[in-house]
C-alpha cells in the first residue's frame, strides 16, 4: 500500500476519507464526534471494539483527522502510513465481524518511534543520513504488534538517533509540548509521548537509552514504561547504546501499557541480550495487591536541585501512596557515574564509519557528540563493561529490602525550545539534574513514570515507580493503584479546542 509522509517541509495532509461515526449497537453510548473517539483510553476502545459498539476504521478516521489538525503546531510526525492504516483498520474490522478477535490491540491505532524498523515505510531516525532510508524487514516488536492486530498509523518524530533529551534536535524540526506549544516534550522520544499526549493515537513505542521513554513522558503527562533489560527485543530498533538500550510502551495509562507491553515481551532469539524468561499476564497485575509491597526511596542525588514544584508534586504523591502500601525507607544505590565510557564508546562504534564519510549530515549537536565519543578508549570501555555487570548484580541485593523504588522522574519542568536550541550551540556538559532516569539504564531495572502532578505554570510533572528484574507487575500494581486514587493521567492538554 502507498503512504504519505510528512516532514517540517509540509505539514498539510490531503486525506480522502472522512471521520467515520461510531457504529452504534443496542445498549452502548452514543459517541458525539471524532474526538470522543479518540479521548477514550486504549483499553476502552478496546472494549467497544470487542464488543463491536465500534469499529477500528472510525478509530483511525479519528485519529488521523486529529493529527491532520493538530500536527502543524505539534510536528510530532515524521511520516504518516494513513492510506495503509485505514487499510489495517479495514482488514481487523472484517476479522473482529467474524469472530477472529486477536485480543486488547486488535483494530487499535497506535505509532512508533521512527528508529523503529518498519518493512517498506521509511524509518529515520530524525537525522539527514538516514532520510530516505527503508528497512525491508519489521523490528520483533512491529512484528508482534501486527500479529496482534495493531494498526500503524505511522513514525514518529525524536531526537537525533536518541542522542539527547529533549527532542528539539531533530532533521524534522523540534517536537512540540501539547501542554504548552513554546515548551520541549522531552526525549528523545518526544513525538511518542506528544501524540499520545495529545489524543492522535491510542499508544505508542518509544526507545529508552538514558529515559527517553519517562522522560517525555513526565514531561507530556502520560505513562511511559521501560521494561527490564532484555525483556522486550531491540532487535530491528536503531541501537544508541546497546547495553543501555531499552524497548516500551508508551500510553495514557498504567493499564494501557500493561496491555501493550503483554504484546511486545518475550524472548527474541535474534536479539543477543534477549532473556528468556516466563512473560506473566500483566493484566492480572493491574489487581495485585499493594498493602505488602515494602517501598525505598533512593534520596541521595535523586532528590537533590529539585525544581520547587516537582518536589511538591512528588511529596504529594508518596502522601496519597503512603497508606497503600506496607512500610517506606531510605535506600543507597550503588554508583553509576563512572559508566559513561560504555555510552559514548557503543554510540561512536554504530556510527564511526558514517560519520567519517558524512558527518556534516548530523544535526550540530549530534556531530559534537560524536567527536567527543570518538576520542574513547578501548581500555577504559572494557573496564566499563566489567563494572557495568558488576553493579548490575549489586543493586538486585537492595531488592531483598524493598520491591519498589520512588523517586522524581525529572528534576526540572519541561523547558522552552529556544532554551535549547541555545544550549545546543555551545560546548556545555549537561546538567546533572536529567540524570534520575539513566541511572535505571545502567541498572537494566524496570521503570515506569506516571503523571503525579502539574507545576504552577501548567506543566505535567512525573513520579518514577522502579522494579527489581523482571519485576513489572509490581511496578504495574503500585502504578494503577497510584491511578485508582488520582486523577492526574485523566487531565488533557486543551490543544486546539478552542
Amino acid at each position: 500500500m502507498p503512504h504519505r509522509s510528512i516532514d517540517r517541509r509540509d505539514f498539510v495532509h490531503t486525506m480522502g476519507a472522512t471521520v467515520a461515526a461510531t457504529v452504534i449497537r443496542p445498549g452502548s453510548r452514543p459517541v458525539r464526534s471524532a474526538d470522543d473517539l479518540t479521548s477514550q483510553t486504549l483499553a476502552e476502545a478496546a472494549a467497544q471494539l470487542k464488543a463491536r459498539r465500534a469499529t477500528s476504521v472510525a478509530l483511525t478516521e479519528a485519529c488521523l483527522a486529529r493529527i491532520k489538525r493538530l500536527e502543524p503546531q505539534l510536528n510530532t510526525f515524521i511520516t504518516v502510513t494513513d492510506d495503509r492504516a485505514l487499510a489495517d483498520a479495514r482488514t481487523a474490522d472484517a476479522e473482529i465481524t467474524r469472530g477472529n478477535y486477536r485480543g486488547p490491540l486488535h483494530g487499535i491505532p497506535i505509532a512508533l518511534k521512527d528508529n523503529i524498523d518498519t518493512a517498506g515505510i521509511r524509518t529515520t531516525a530524525a537525522s539527514a543520513i538516514f532520510a530516505d532510508r527503508v528497512p525491508t524487514e519489521d523490528a520483533e516488536v512491529v512484528r508482534r504488534l501486527k500479529q496482534a492486530g495493531a494498526v500503524l498509523l505511522g513514525k514518529l518524530n525524536m531526537h537525533e538517533f536518541a542522542n539527547g533529551g529533549n527532542s528539539v534536535v531533530s532533521y524534522w524540526g523540534p517536537v512540540h509540548n501539547p501542554w504548552n506549544i513554546e515548551r520541549e516534550a522531552g526525549g528523545s522520544s518526544g513525538g511518542s509521548a506528544a501524540a499520545v499526549a495529545a489524543e492522535l493515537c491510542f499508544g505508542a513505542l518509544g526507545t529508552d537509552t538514558g529515559g527517553s521513554i519517562r522522560v517525555p513522558a513526565a514531561h507530556c503527562g502520560i505513562v511511559g514504561l521501560k521494561p527490564t533489560y532484555g525483556r522486550v527485543s531491540n532487535r530491528g530498533v536503531i541501537p544508541l547504546c546497546w547495553s543501555y538500550d531499552h524497548t516500551g510502551p508508551m500510553c495514557r495509562t498504567v493499564e494501557d501499557a500493561a496491555l501493550m507491553l503483554q504484546v511486545i515481551a518475550g524472548y527474541d532469539r535474534g536479539d543477543l541480550v534477549s532473556v528468556d524468561a516466563p512473560i506473566p499476564n500483566y493484566a492480572a497485575g493491574l489487581s495485585m495487591r499493594t498493602t505488602e509491597l515494602r517501598v525505598g526511596i533512593p534520596r541521595n542525588f535523586f532528590y537533590d536541585v529539585l525544581d520547587r514544584d516537582v518536589r511538591t508534586a512528588v511529596d504529594a504523591a508518596i502522601a496519597v501512596i503512603r497508606p497503600a502500601v506496607r512500610s517506606f525507607e531510605d535506600v543507597t544505590l550503588p554508583p553509576v557515574l563512572d559508566l559513561a565510557d560504555v555510552g559514548d564508546t557503543e554510540f561512536y562504534a554504530y556510527h564511526k564509519e558514517m560519520f567519517e564519510r558524512a558527518a556534516g549530515m548530523y544535526q550540530p549537536a549530534t556531530r559534537r557528540n560524536l567527536k567527543s565519543a570518538a576520542n574513547s578508549s578501548g581500555a577504559a570501555y572494557v573496564l566499563a563493561r566489567r563494572t557495568l555487570e558488576e553493579r548490575r548484580r549489586e543493586v538486585a541485593r537492595v531488592f531483598t529490602r524493598v520491591d519498589v523504588l520512588l523517586a522524581p522522574t525529572v528534576k526540572y519542568a519541561p523547558r522552552t525550545i529556544k532554551y535549547w536550541q541555545e544550549r545546543e550551540e555551545i560546548e556545555k556538559p549537561l546538567p546533572p539534574e536529567i540524570w534520575n532516569t539513566w541511572i535505571f539504564n545502567v541498572f537494566g531495572l524496570p521503570a515506569m513514570s506516571v503523571p503525579c502532578g502539574f507545576t504552577s505554570d501548567g506543566l505535567p510533572v512525573g513520579m518514577m515507580i522502579v522494579g527489581g528484574p523482571f519485576a513489572e507487575e509490581k511496578v504495574i500494581a503500585l502504578g494503577n493503584a497510584f491511578q485508582k486514587l488520582t486523577d492526574w493521567h485523566r487531565r488533557r492538554p486543551r490543544l486546539g479546542e478552542g
